[in-house]
């Protein structure tokens, strides 16, 4: 009975995150047009109302661990659901994902990542969107922000295993910028490709940067182990045992 009480709360749930994004995404449609910050005032609604909807429909609380980054730092989160997307955008004060290149063709959502500064990345071409981005921060195109990138390139579900992709530690390298690893146990409540949301208490934790200009090999070894040896441990705090 509880069980499917709860799979009647996810349905009413995720039926009203897609008819609010829809409804904000109309209501802010000219200031997204006009101003980049009409965009992220759009955006940063969006993740504050499902947020607090997921803590009193639900039942799914969020709890941010750590110190979060004000400046300008390369943000990268272990990548579990869409949920850990919108809790970590109402964190950061002006983040930028790196995003498939299909998602900027969605009907005004893609206008929407536009504006917010996303870095639309192709499939085997990754290396001349980043030179491309790298130019436009450097000429001044493109607003200041978190960049924030998922190493291993896609949702993991916990338990599961992918490889870190060194497109991160070549985006560390040319930004010259201190890294800020992520850790999340967001995928035992808001599973990959599932309807049900489950009670409980979703957990992101910001952690020590790495400092910039280490060795990229390096690089990747704390990042990894940093990511990952945490996020187990938060996963193991809610009962999860790979």
């Amino acid at each position: 009975m509880k069980n499917a009480l709860q799979w009647i709360r996810s349905l009413l749930f995720n039926f009203q995150m897609y008819l609010s994004m829809g409804v904000l995404a109309l209501v802010f449609l000219f200031p997204m047009i006009l101003s980049s910050k009409g965009a992220l005032l759009a955006a940063k609604c969006y993740c504050w109302w499902i947020v607090w909807t997921a803590g009193w429909m639900l039942g799914l609380k969020v709890e941010v661990r750590g110190k979060v980054p004000r400046g300008e730092v390369l943000i990268a989160a272990k990548h579990q659901s869409f949920f850990d997307i919108i809790v970590i955008f109402s964190c950061l004060p002006r983040p930028k994902f790196i995003m498939k290149r299909q998602l900027l063709f969605t009907p005004i959502l893609g206008q929407y990542a536009y504006r917010l500064g996303c870095i639309p990345v192709d499939r085997g071409k990754r290396a001349v969107a980043m030179k491309k981005m790298l130019s436009d921060v450097a000429l001044g195109k493109a607003d200041a922000g978190q960049l924030v990138i998922y190493p291993q390139g896609t949702r993991v579900a916990p338990g599961q295993k992918k490889p870190y992709k060194m497109g991160s530690g070549a985006l560390y390298k040319e930004l010259g910028q201190d890294c800020v690893p992520v850790a999340i146990n967001i995928g035992i409540f808001w599973p990959k490709r599932s309807i049900l949301r489950k009670q409980g208490t979703a957990t992101v934790e910001f952690m020590d940067p790495i400092p910039k200009n280490k060795p990229v090999k390096e690089f990747m070894s704390l990042l990894e182990a940093a990511v990952e040896n945490r996020s187990k441990e938060l996963m193991a705090e809610v009962g999860f045992n790979e």
